[in-house]
């Protein structure tokens, strides 16, 4: 993924930056979607993708390491907040195989994981299909990207 820093402010009510997440969040527990709110796009923003990684997984796929959890896109700029289980957007194929949210699930013994919940600005409003990979998203999403942010939540698992 490109690096495109922006002013762009993310956070979740249901876990604040670094914070533990909700048991409820993760696939041990109800694996929802966490709500998520975003402010100060950069200017011409048109749409919004999100992606849910957790970079201290160890799988390596593709050629990218960590985990993906999470693939949302097709957001238009009006939308800059999401309700916990959300249904708007459409989503991606997650690194289990699976459409939509994952939530954590650290292998046993492994600690505390990172989930990086990334906020991408994008100069264009997409249409893509369901299903994407992440490397299939990012490929149709870098020539777009404004900017981006993110909130990096935890989780230990039980």
């Amino acid at each position: 993924m490109p690096f495109a820093p922006s002013s762009m402010h993310v956070e979740s009510p249901a876990f604040a930056p670094n914070g533990a997440m909700p048991r409820r969040h993760s696939a041990e527990g109800e694996d929802l979607s966490p709500a998520l709110s975003w402010r100060d796009a950069p200017a011409g923003t048109q749409g919004f993708a999100v992606i849910c990684h957790d970079p201290d997984a160890p799988l390596v796929k593709d050629g990218s390491y960590g985990y993906v959890h999470w693939l949302l896109y097709n957001l238009p700029a009006d939308v800059t907040s999401l309700e916990e289980d959300t249904t708007l957007g459409t989503a991606g194929v997650n690194d289990g195989g699976a459409i939509g949210y994952g939530g954590p699930m650290p292998p046993e013994g492994h600690g505390v994981h990172q989930y990086y919940f990334w906020v991408l600005a994008l100069d264009t409003l997409t249409g893509l299909p369901e299903g994407l990979t992440q490397p299939e998203l990012l490929n149709k999403l870098e020539p777009h990207i404004l900017g981006m942010s993110r909130l990096v939540g935890t989780y230990r698992r039980d």
